[in-house]
């Protein structure tokens, strides 16, 4: 049996997706998914995430894997006078069932080209130090820009250090 990935930008947030949003932040978080919240997450906290995510300069994708939400990521334009070449990478997941077949990557290669549209030139994100994300975004080319120790609380109580990344990109 053949799955069918579908990859869509969200403009508006319905019901259906919401709910398919907020059992992937469910799931990537019980995984251990550092992306704001600690494990358990409540569906209910999760669901009034998503309500707050979309604006005027937020971007949102979803990866659909038979109409079922897979993968998500979000880019965040820079608004201020001096920094509206740049845009954040943000809340990258891919369900822990669904990881290493390329969904993050092709939801990377979205956010990359809508900010070449919206005349980025220069990206930015953050991740945990150690996760596989590092090699993810290393192999499309970000370069570390530094560490940051005792950033993020984990599961576990103790704290982790977040890797920052960048990456210029060419028209």
């Amino acid at each position: 049996m053949s799955t069918k990935l579908v990859y869509e930008e969200i403009t508006e947030l319905g019901g259906e997706d919401a709910n398919g949003l907020a059992r992937l932040l469910v799931d990537v978080v019980g995984d251990g998914a550092s992306i704001g919240f600690l494990p358990p997450l409540d569906p209910h906290m999760a669901r009034v995430y998503w309500s707050t995510v979309l604006g005027d300069h937020v971007r949102l994708w979803v990866a659909r894997e038979d109409g079922i939400v897979v993968g998500t990521i979000q880019l965040h334009l820079a608004v201020k006078q001096n920094a509206r070449h740049r845009a954040e990478i943000a809340k990258l997941m891919v369900h822990p069932s669904r990881q290493r077949k390329g969904i993050g990557r092709a939801l990377m290669q979205l956010a990359e080209e809508k900010a070449r549209s919206e005349r980025r030139t220069l990206l930015v994100l953050d991740t945990r130090e150690g996760d596989p994300s590092n090699l993810l975004y290393r192999s499309l080319g970000y370069t570390e820009a530094g560490r940051i120790p005792y950033y993020a609380e984990n599961g576990g109580g103790s704290f982790d250090a977040t890797v920052i990344y960048y990456k210029i990109l060419q028209s």
